[in-house]
């Protein structure tokens, strides 16, 4: 019977199955290199052109715009969007007549124009071309250097504090007694067929709604539009 001799150490040799260190790198190095590729392929610059920024727009075209502020001639270049508030302080230089809100609900920004009393933050310059604007520097009168009546009872009265909402109140209020010489009635009137008779407190409240004080001097005000109405009747 024949015998086959089998060696007592069948367990491989561990260094023989162990991959060498320069395989591990090489497979390594590849396989990062098959993962990067598809990134590098996305990072690589597009061979189209970027889109080229838009050129800015042209300014708004400028219009003429002429007015009579205060008895004096302006001629004015503004865009159609300038409200005739900022073009009196902007563009006049008459910073008496105040941005309070800036959405017509305090009247600080109250002028004359053309007889009527209006917010100046609420129309456009544009449409007042040709127009007569008086505003809080026009009260006085210039030759004499001496206040207007309004302005005085005001003062007589102390019908301000801070003095923001001044200017739009003294405006407010000649138009005010204007309007009612004219016969014009208001909320407040009992029979708005006939002018009241004198403007009671009820009246002036009523007729001055539109103007705010937020120092709260409103019963002063009412004294100095009721002094200067009575003698004006």
């Amino acid at each position: 019977m024949r015998h086959i001799n089998v060696p007592h150490n069948t367990n491989p040799d561990p260094e023989a199955i162990k991959p060498s260190r320069r395989k591990f790198l090489q497979s390594a190095a590849a396989a990062a290199a098959v993962t990067a590729a598809p990134l590098a392929h996305a990072q690589q610059p597009s061979t189209t052109s970027a889109p080229q920024p838009s050129a800015p727009e042209t300014a708004a075209p400028l219009m003429p715009v002429k007015l009579t502020i205060n008895g004096h001639a302006y001629e004015m270049q503004l865009e159609a969007r300038t409200t005739l508030l900022d073009a009196l302080r902007e563009y006049a230089s008459l910073t008496g007549t105040k941005k309070g809100c800036d959405r017509g609900q305090c009247g600080a920004c109250t002028v004359i124009a053309n007889g009527r009393r209006i917010n100046s933050c609420l129309t456009l310059a544009v449409m007042h071309n040709g127009d007569t604007i008086v505003t809080v520097e026009g009260l006085a009168n210039a030759q004499t250097l001496s206040l207007s009546p309004i302005q005085k009872a005001f003062i007589d009265h102390d019908a301000f504090q801070c003095g923001f909402c001044t200017p739009g109140q003294l405006c407010s209020a000649i138009a005010l007694i204007d309007e009612f010489r004219a016969g014009d009635a208001s909320a407040a009137t009992a029979d708005v067929r006939y002018r009241p008779p004198q403007l009671s407190d009820d009246e002036i409240r009523e007729r001055m709604s539109g103007n705010i004080c937020r120092c709260g001097a409103y019963p002063n005000i009412v004294a100095a539009v009721k002094t200067v109405a009575i003698n004006k009747a």
